[in-house]
């Protein structure tokens, strides 16, 4: 299943242990009123898991893409104004950067929400509606 190489298969599982280590070290970065240390290893953590999950080569051919050029600037940015010790300001350029690089995913996904709504709500009120038109 894995190939000739064992160590290949753990490889992702490695990745999902760095990223889950990563999304900790951020989150207790933030409530530790934006400690810089522990938003660094937050964000080392994350992106080597990232590495880690996808490889190496489709990590950089994300990051570098021509359309994506700017969010990834932002984002490798703020990275790198946390590891200078400027945690706030680098939050927040690496947020912006996190929403430029994820934008079509954001757009895509609030459409799926938005259908999965719409089908909720015609699954609830129709009964109701039923109910109420035969009385």
């Amino acid at each position: 299943m894995c190939g000739s190489d064992p160590c290949v298969c753990l490889f992702p599982e490695v990745g999902i242990g760095l990223m889950g280590f990563g999304l900790f070290f951020l989150v207790f970065g933030v409530l530790f009123y934006f400690d810089s240390v522990l938003l660094a290893f937050g964000n080392i953590l994350f992106l080597s898991g990232l590495a880690f999950i996808i490889g190496f080569r489709r990590t950089a051919h994300f990051f570098f893409q021509r359309h994506k050029f700017r969010g990834s600037l932002f984002f490798l940015g703020g990275v790198a104004l946390v590891l200078c010790r400027w945690p706030i300001i680098g939050m927040l350029v690496e947020s912006y950067g996190f929403v430029l690089l994820f934008r079509k995913a954001r757009c895509r996904l609030l459409h799926k929400v938005r259908i999965l709504f719409s089908l909720v709500r015609i699954y609830t009120i129709s009964p109701a509606c039923i109910y109420k038109a035969d009385n």
